[in-house]
């Protein structure tokens, strides 16, 4: 109990009220694999470390700002249409963490080989460049990169101050500023429209020692000369790939500044989260002296004119492997070994639902041992499920087989694949419309996700029109689905008038508690929600205050999961039970630390067979 020490009132606050479960997330959809550009970790040999976490999107436009279009290479990239497909049919939430096989150079310890993994571009010139424009992630789409540079003249930063004392205002220490010649007479002094700076005559704002402003001169700080005038210089830098332009306004050339070039453009952690290039500013071999100021801006614009200069090299790595997909978790001892792959996936609690389209893209042996790693991922964190894909143009039989590898029931195998139009294709009336088969585990994502929003966890993902196809690869008819429904490979199928439909909610296990993907994911639910939200009982008292307590919050929260009909029963007492009492717990658990609750559902399955049974009767036949 509190200390009361000193004679006085005091006014304390308490609950009367048990804490309450509050249910966790159930539609949030990851997904791990190769993309065309984006955020992934990496340690250039330079030192150059940038280690991003997943990454969130909400809509596909966020997507493809993040991570690119459609396409690698000319090649469908599988996970940029698996992104697309979610959220088309009605996701809302993804995390997508990227892999990127990189290039790395050989030997005792290898590291990452910049040239073959990230587009570039040196300036002035290749061969002795004073600095470099890099792509600030790996990949072939960072050729198609390109970077303009402009600059603004201010007017005059130089004033007269008391005792006629020539000082400089309006800029900050790091502004590079044009020192030029005053005019005489007191006529203003002027600069012609579009004239590039003389590299000489290029200063850097510093600060003296008394606090006035000055230029810097190597280790020294030079006042301001008098019968001069400084006009601010400040850059504008767009970047543009394909359709998309990002301008940066009001930067500086020098480190010392806050909005300096090198910190807004930085390669880790920069103003804008998906910038896609950022400023290197090369460091020339000893004993030579770092470039003047007015070198290095002139570098910056060329000519002046704000001509767009492309990015070169880069590269889209080594091919991609079952390990690549599986990655690692992070290093403790080591940061520059982050997570990656579905390792980094697991560091995301809110995820629930998980996928890996590009395990279509391996051999079937390695597509075997990928969707092994997914389901393990799934069994190891507990509370997700995964939609697995089937291997390309699978017959009725192969996809029976691939099936039978498998028996989990942290997982579901959705068949056949869709067909849709080439979105990448603009349409010609001359020309066939072209059509892409595509496997189904991000249309299915999103039904999962669109029926969890609308109906809760507890309804199967079933009887859900798929959107955005145009047809199914394979026409799985009502007897060809009566050999695939009982080995748990749920048909997508089409039915005249009622469009294209996933008619099956079956797992991938062999246990039949575990038959029904509703039923896999309301257990995932619960039992995240309980975990989460019973948090603040570790190292409590372990008596029956912390008992009744515990079990009061667990019952309101089922109660209210009840009331959804989540759970059967007319009334809670049929639905449900909580026992955390003496009957649950011996002296020895109570000796050990150790508080048992024991949690008894009955959820609702849902009604695969709809059986109506009519007969005959004649008219005067009695009916009981």
């Amino acid at each position: 109990m509190p200390e009361y020490l000193t004679p006085g009132v005091y006014v304390e606050e308490t609950s009367f009220r048990s804490r309450s479960v509050e249910g966790v997330p159930t539609s949030t959809f990851g997904m791990t694999g190769r993309t065309a550009y984006g955020p992934v970790p990496y340690t250039l040999p330079d030192g150059t470390r940038v280690l991003p976490a997943p990454t969130l999107v909400t809509s596909f436009t966020e997507y493809e700002r993040a991570f690119g279009g459609l396409q690698i290479r000319g090649d469908e990239c599988q996970l940029a249409y698996g992104a697309r497909a979610f959220f088309s049919n009605g996701g809302r939430r993804l995390y997508v963490s990227r892999v990127f096989p990189f290039v790395e150079t050989a030997g005792p310890a290898p590291v990452i080989d910049a040239g073959a993994n990230f587009a570039s571009l040196d300036l002035p010139a290749p061969g002795a460049p004073l600095l470099r424009w890099r792509a600030r992630w790996p990949g072939s789409a960072g050729a198609a990169i390109s970077v303009a540079v402009t600059m603004r003249r201010g007017k005059n930063a130089v004033t007269t101050g008391a005792g006629g004392t020539p000082q400089l205002t309006g800029v900050q220490p790091g502004a590079a500023v044009e020192v030029v010649p005053a005019a005489g007479g007191g006529r203003p002094t002027t600069i012609p429209d579009g004239r590039l700076p003389t590299p000489a005559n290029v200063r850097i704002v510093a600060r003296q020692a008394d606090g006035t402003l000055g230029y810097r001169d190597g280790q020294n700080v030079r006042p301001v000369a008098a019968g001069t005038a400084a006009f601010h210089l400040t850059l504008a830098v767009t970047v543009r790939s394909g359709d998309r332009v990002d301008t940066y306004n009001e930067l500086e050339l020098d480190d010392e500044h806050p909005r300096a070039l090198a910190h807004v453009l930085q390669a880790a952690d920069p103003a804008d989260e998906f910038s896609m290039v950022w400023y290197q500013e090369v460091d020339p071999p000893a004993p030579q002296p770092a470039p003047a100021p007015g070198a290095r801006l002139a570098a910056l614009l060329g000519t002046g004119r704000g001509e767009f200069l492309f990015l070169g090299g880069g590269g889209d790595g080594t091919p991609l492997t079952a390990a690549d997909l599986k990655g690692r978790t992070a290093d403790p001892d080591n940061l520059a070994r982050p997570a990656l792959g579905l390792g980094a996936l697991a560091e995301v609690e809110d995820i629930s639902i998980v996928a890996v389209p590009d395990t279509v893209t391996l051999g079937l042996a390695d597509q075997k041992t990928a969707v092994d790693d997914l389901i393990g991922h799934c069994q190891d964190l507990r509370y997700r499920m995964a939609i697995v894909d089937p291997p390309r143009d699978s017959s009725l039989s192969e996809v029976r087989q691939f099936r039978a590898q498998f028996d989990t029931k942290y997982a579901a195998l959705y068949y056949p694949w869709v067909r849709i139009t080439d979105p990448t294709r603009r349409p010609d009336p001359g020309v066939p419309v072209r059509l892409l088969d595509l496997p189904p585990s991000g249309y299915v994502a999103g039904i999962y996700a669109r029926s969890t929003i609308e109906r809760g966890v507890h309804k199967a993902p079933a009887n859900e029109v798929v959107l955005g196809i145009n047809d199914f690869t394979t026409n799985v008819t009502y007897g060809r689905q009566a050999v695939l429904n009982p080995e748990g490979v749920n048909a997508l199928r089409f039915f005249e008038g009622r469009a294209r439909r996933v008619w099956g909610a079956r797992t991938m296990s062999s246990d039949p508690e575990w038959k029904y993907v509703n039923v896999r994911r309301l257990f995932n639910y619960l039992e995240a929600s309980i975990d989460r939200s019973t948090q603040w009982a570790v190292f409590e008292p372990n008596n029956e205050r912390l008992w009744a307590s515990i079990r009061q919050t667990v019952e309101d929260f089922l109660i209210a999961t009840w009331r959804t009909g989540a759970l059967l029963g007319t009334k809670p007492e049929e639905a449900f039970f909580v026992r955390c009492d003496r009957t649950t717990m011996t002296q020895n658990d109570l000796d050990n630390g150790r508080l048992i609750c024991l949690i008894g559902v009955a959820p609702t399955y849902p009604a695969e067979f709809v059986i109506f049974r009519i007969g005959q009767f004649t008219a005067d036949a009695r009916r009981n």
